[in-house]
């Protein structure tokens, strides 16, 4: 019977552990806002496989978003409750929320989740970590519902050996997911280039040896002396403060965060007279032929054209228009109203509503965003074969 039971142990725990993985990411996100290393450990506790996950997920105007969480409990149920976690945080990404409003939808799915479990199956519940930072403006949001916060370290700025400072965000961390009703809270900070972020579970600081502070401390020493890339720095976190194998399951999120440069990103204020959509496609044709994009001038033109008169019609003061190059061309147009645009096909004599179908025929990508002051609506086209603007700049 006891072998019976050892076999039987083995078999989920392989069974959990390879569903687990699976349902990580399998390879790094392309993206060029940070540079990302990430670890996964399991336990070594007979209680099994946790479950811990970690995602890097591209945003548009080349924001990215960096996820780190863990949901309470261990074995099958565990890693598919992660799974769909982690799906539903995918799917809140891809319409360009808030992080305390992306946390407060993913309440409600796990609130929804434990309503559909059985009573054996125990109360669902899990932390999470959920930060975008902008390679324009080097602004970190983050907010947490339950989850520790992560460490954060900048470079020094003095000459000779590499040397960074590292804090903790002083930011809220909101209740667990699951409990409903209480508020997450969105927290801003600016991030010189070359900063470090470690985004983790607590299976990495919490231990029987060691107390919380003490690993902390290892922690930050870590982060203050190491130099190298994300990959190195993840590897000596984890032989600075597991040793032995983790009695719970650690998820690692290491990233340097990277700049845009400048000359890659053209701003233009409008103002709120439809005489300006020329002066808009005219900046617009300037920056592209700068970026030797000209092939790509007359489709931006187009869109560009649409979305400035839908912003100066439906929207309200100031409204800007912005084009990034990066890894896509992307086109985007601001303003202070919070209505979103409605795509509709428009009928045979009407004398408008296709400027919006036009736009999504002719960008690869395209949405909207809404901040705490007013919207963002966004195209992104693919730059030319030859690769002759990636490297403009």
């Amino acid at each position: 019977m006891s072998i019976d039971n050892a076999r039987r142990y083995t078999r989920e725990h392989h069974t959990a552990l390879t569903l687990q993985r699976s349902l990580l990411p399998q390879r790094p996100a392309e993206q060029s806002a940070v540079e990302a290393a990430s670890r996964y450990l399991p336990s070594g506790a007979r209680a099994g496989v946790g479950g811990d996950w970690y995602d890097v997920i591209p945003l548009s105007g080349a924001r990215v978003a960096l996820v780190v969480g863990d949901v309470v409990g261990r074995g099958l149920q565990a890693s598919a409750t992660m799974g769909r976690l982690r799906t539903a945080v995918r799917a809140f990404a891809d319409i360009d929320l808030m992080p305390d409003e992306l946390l407060t939808h993913l309440d409600d799915v796990v609130i929804r989740l434990q309503r559909e479990e059985g009573p054996e199956d125990g109360e669902t519940s899990a932390t999470c970590l959920y930060a975008v930072y902008d390679p324009v403006s080097r602004v970190c949001s983050l907010a947490s519902a339950g989850h520790v916060l992560p460490a954060v370290a900048t470079p020094s700025g003095g000459d000779g050996a590499p040397s960074r400072s590292v804090a903790f965000p002083d930011a809220s961390i909101g209740p667990p997911l699951g409990l409903g009703g209480l508020p997450f809270e969105t927290t801003e900070f600016e991030l010189p280039e070359g900063s470090l972020l470690a985004l983790f579970t607590d299976g990495l600081v919490r231990s029987r040896t060691r107390d919380v502070d003490a690993a902390r401390a290892a922690l930050c020493d870590v982060l203050t002396r190491a130099p190298g890339s994300p990959e190195e720095v993840s590897d000596r976190l984890l032989t600075a403060l597991l040793p032995d194998r983790p009695a719970d399951d650690v998820a690692l999120l290491v990233v340097r965060t990277r700049a845009l440069d400048p000359g890659h990103v053209a701003t233009l204020d409008v103002p709120s007279d439809p005489t300006a959509v020329s002066g808009a496609r005219a900046f617009t044709t300037r920056t592209l032929g700068a970026w030797d994009l000209d092939e790509l001038s007359f489709t931006t033109e187009l869109m560009v054209s649409e979305l400035v008169t839908n912003a100066i019609r439906y929207g309200r003061d100031p409204v800007r228009l912005r084009l990034i190059l990066q890894s896509t061309l992307t086109c985007e147009v601001s303003d202070a109203s919070s209505t979103a645009p409605h795509l509709r096909r428009a009928r045979t004599f009407d004398e408008g509503g296709r400027g919006l179908l036009l736009v999504a025929q002719l960008a690869e990508h395209w949405g909207t965003r809404h901040g705490g002051e007013g919207k963002v609506i966004w195209a992104e086209q693919a730059l030319p074969a030859d690769g002759s603007a990636r490297n403009h700049g």
